[in-house]
């Protein structure tokens, strides 16, 4: 399976060139996958952007019903992706990909705005 990032084939509120953040493949599919199981199915997926951690932002990921009023809206193959204008900021040239090791498995999120994290991994700061 590829690797490569996607990056949304429609983007509502925005043109395609300011999209935030790509989802690579693995991503896509894994957070189908998730979303399969819960009941009611979700929307779509929330990548933000909070305060909090040893090095001042975490990334957060959720399930939501709908977008917000302050969100932009973007569609990668048929899964919407929910971002804030506040969390885009945070998030240019993000990618996040799935990843299965023996050690462990999870969403991994690669940005080159970041100038540090903490020893945990858990946190970052610009």
């Amino acid at each position: 399976m590829s690797t490569a990032a996607v990056t949304p084939e429609v983007v509502v509120g925005a043109p395609a060139s300011t999209t935030p953040v790509t989802l690579t493949p693995a991503a896509i599919n894994k957070v189908r996958e998730i979303m399969s199981t819960q009941n009611p199915i979700p929307a779509g997926l929330r990548i933000g952007v909070v305060g909090g951690g040893c090095s001042g932002f975490q990334y957060s990921m959720s399930f939501e019903n709908q977008s917000g009023m302050m969100d932009k809206v973007y569609k990668f193959e048929d899964l919407k992706v929910f971002v804030d204008a506040t969390s885009a900021m945070y998030l240019q040239n993000c990618t996040v990909d799935y990843v299965e090791t023996l050690e462990a498995a999870g969403f991994k999120f690669e940005n080159a705005a970041v100038k540090s994290t903490c020893g945990c991994g858990s946190s970052f700061s610009v």
